[in-house]
């Protein structure tokens, strides 16, 4: 075995065991970068890196909209929009069998067309749906899988911010990503639909039905869902049809937003000043992980990891989708023990490559890994999304919001399954830009 070889495998055993001390994923990586390339190139070399890294980031026009998306998704919060995206959901489809559950699947997909961050979605709508489905009497199952899994729509509808560091990372047009993921977002919502109507069909539990909203009730719950419907027209409008960059937009879109907040009378400077607090420090975590990313990319680079991972998976001629197959599996078993941002920073630059040379559609690809990772989020054992909400609800067991989502996980494997087998409904819109 070759030095390169053997630093590189000692590099990836030290970032694991780095992890499971839990130190963080950002540092982590940094320092296993920083060894690794001191250990194949020069010290004073790694050390140029050190200085030269964290300026680049920081100054990088593209990451932009990181912080300004999740301003946007903050401002969405303290403006009360999930509220009123839950109200109206419940107005019109409510009286169902399932209908709270349905609703709050639906306001959770349009909170995401807003927010961009899965756990925020699920912990906004763990406050909002959660105790209204309890005073109905709902089964805890149904409840909190329907909110853990309705947050993952947060990291595929766009403006996702995972897809966004995803073409950071692969330098692929974030505007192309972000159209891309409108069609199999919109799949996924209904999917999930259909997941709580069979759910309510099949399951023993009784599930209770209440009073159908008239005409004017809907109405009236509607009247303030026009400010989010607006503002995804606006963003996404805008991307598609080339008038302004997906930095732009989220410029545009966190002005929008305040702009909605203050005729409303929802916010105050007090709110304003809170939301630019959280969202300085969500946007530095995810700064530090990113400046992490580059630094243990370039110790790969030097040891030519990704290459010689290519060439082996190419040499177990599995073919390309057989190859796919492996990857994709290889990430679902990941995400049992990272998040996703994680899991993103991490193996992209490995397999990316491979990806090229099998010859898929580099959007397509982060899309379909993007949904890959948002599984991650309600799977066992880690499931970020599960933890947020039962860390907001104690008095639901762990092991029964587990048991609640894996419907749904069942069925993102399907939804996963459709979009391998038929590309053109990730690549139909972005086909269609200039």
């Amino acid at each position: 075995m070759s030095y390169p070889d053997l630093v590189a495998i000692g590099g990836f055993v030290v970032l694991f065991i780095l992890l499971l001390l839990r130190v963080p994923i950002g540092v982590a990586m940094g320092l296993v970068g920083v060894g690794g390339f001191a250990m194949m190139v020069r010290t004073s070399s790694a050390l140029n890196l050190v200085g030269l890294s964290p300026i680049r980031t920081a100054t990088e026009y593209s990451l932009a909209l990181i912080p300004m998306f999740i301003l946007m998704g903050s401002l969405a919060t303290a403006s009360g929009l999930s509220k009123e995206l839950y109200r109206a959901s419940n107005a019109w489809i409510g009286h169902r069998r399932g209908g709270l559950a349905m609703a709050t699947i639906a306001a959770c997909g349009g909170f995401a067309a807003i927010c961009g961050s899965s756990v925020a979605t699920a912990a906004t709508m763990t406050r909002v749906a959660l105790p209204e489905m309890k005073r109905y009497g709902y089964p805890d199952t149904l409840a909190t899988g329907s909110i853990a899994a309705g947050g993952t729509l947060g990291i595929l509808i766009p403006p996702s911010i995972v897809l966004a560091i995803y073409g950071i990372l692969t330098e692929q047009d974030i505007g192309k990503l972000f159209i891309a993921g409108v069609i199999p977002g919109i799949l996924a919502l209904l999917l999930y639909l259909v997941t709580v109507r069979l759910y309510v069909m099949f399951s023993k539990s009784d599930v209770p039905v209440q009073e159908k909203a008239d005409w004017t009730e809907r109405i009236h719950a509607s009247r303030g869902v026009w400010a989010v419907v607006l503002l995804f027209v606006f963003i996404m409008g805008g991307i598609y049809g080339g008038v302004f960059t997906p930095s732009e937009a989220a410029g545009m879109g966190a002005s929008g937003v305040l702009i909605i907040g203050l005729v409303r009378r929802r916010l105050d400077g007090k709110a304003i000043y809170r939301c630019l607090v959280d969202s300085i420090q969500v946007s530095a975590s995810i700064f530090f992980i990113l400046i992490g990313a580059l630094l243990f990319g370039y110790f790969l680079t030097a040891t030519q990891t990704p290459q010689k991972i290519a060439n082996l998976l190419l040499a177990l001629d599995l073919g390309p989708h057989g190859t796919l197959v492996l990857i994709l599996l290889f990430f679902l078993i990941l995400g049992c023990i990272l998040d996703a941002m994680a899991m993103i920073v991490l193996m992209i630059p490995i397999i990316y490559p491979v990806i090229l040379q099998l010859g898929f559609d580099p959007i397509w690809f982060g899309v379909i890994i993007v949904m890959t990772v948002e599984l991650g989020l309600i799977t066992p054992p880690v499931g970020m999304n599960v933890f947020v909400l039962n860390s907001l609800a104690r008095d639901i067991p762990l092991q029964r919001v587990f048991a609640g989502v894996m419907p749904f996980v069942l069925m993102d494997v399907l939804r996963l399954s459709l979009l391998v087998a038929f590309p053109i409904l990730v690549l139909f819109l972005p086909n269609t830009m200039q």
